[in-house]
């Protein structure tokens, strides 16, 4: 017999309730936005259209120091019965070992049988396996403390969405960006800009965050990298993540269609060195009024 949507959605808040009464402390689970709110709404009422999918984090304490590692989860409507979409993230690992951490993760998973929960699996796959890894990372680290001089880099990445309205997703977006530590702008309206800058792995995680799983008509057009010797603190253009709301002018109507003021923006990027990205993301010169 077929499962069905709702006998998978019915699963997965049981294994949420699961994992709630095994991590009963404040911050190990994070739930995020209206997710099970609103599988909650479509099971009582399944003729809706689908809710979003169900995301979480679970924060993990791995080794006797306890080192924080932290397991994102999105699971696919159809989980069990499709794999879920899973990313383990600690701020003391390299990229190198969080992507060999995850590439191990993902291999295990798929070695269990479809059609069981397999988070808690999954938790308990990186509280045992996760430590070669962080302890690989703090040997790298003690050898690059030694070298004389150590370089970072700021990476800047500027994305261009046709619009952007909707409350929850630029919830998400100042959500994501305020954790992962990086400063920019969102520019609400039609068109929708965002910049974020910051170290490259948290860039990147954000621009995964965002767009998955299927935000139609969103690319990031250009990225930009700077190399210093001291903290890439001094090389950011913008202090914080700022909402750009410029003054807007178009049909007001149901469908909230409405242009951003492009000059303003223009003038705005100027203030920040940034008037040469004006072409870049509209493939026109920027030109302020008199």
């Amino acid at each position: 017999m077929a499962v069905t949507v709702q006998e998978c959605l019915e699963l997965q808040l049981l294994e949420v309730e699961m994992l709630l009464s095994m991590f009963p402390k404040k911050g190990e689970i994070n739930l995020y936005e209206d997710a099970v709110p609103s599988v909650q709404r479509y099971l009582r009422n399944t003729d809706g259209a689908l809710p979003p999918q169900l995301e979480y984090s679970i924060a993990i304490d791995v080794g006797e120091a306890k080192v924080k590692v932290e397991l994102q989860v999105l699971l696919p409507h159809m989980y069990p019965h499709v794999a879920p979409q899973l990313f383990a993230r600690s701020n003391v690992l390299h990229r190198q070992q969080q992507l060999q951490l995850n590439t191990c993760l993902t291999s295990h998973i798929s070695s269990l049988d479809s059609g069981e929960l397999c988070v808690y699996e999954a938790v308990q796959w990186v509280k045992e396996n996760s430590l070669p890894y962080l302890e690989n990372s703090k040997t790298s680290s003690e050898s690059a403390s030694k070298e004389v001089v150590v370089k970072e880099t700021l990476h800047r990445m500027w994305i261009y969405s046709h619009h952007i309205y909707r409350q929850e997703l630029r919830k998400k977006i100042f959500d994501c960006a305020k954790k992962l530590n990086l400063t920019g702008f969102c520019l609400t309206g039609k068109p929708g800009v965002i910049c974020v800058e910051g170290l490259r792995e948290n860039c990147e995680e954000f621009w995964r965050a965002i767009r998955y799983p299927n935000w139609k008509h969103i690319s990031c057009k250009h990225v930009e990298n700077a190399e210093t010797e001291g903290s890439i603190d001094d090389l950011r253009l913008f202090c914080a993540f700022e909402d750009l709301q410029f003054q807007a002018h178009g049909d007001y109507g149901l469908r909230n269609d409405y242009h951003m003021d492009l000059g303003q923006f223009l003038e705005f990027l100027k203030q920040h060195q940034s008037g040469h990205i004006f072409q870049i993301l509209f493939g026109v010169e920027g030109k302020l009024s008199d």
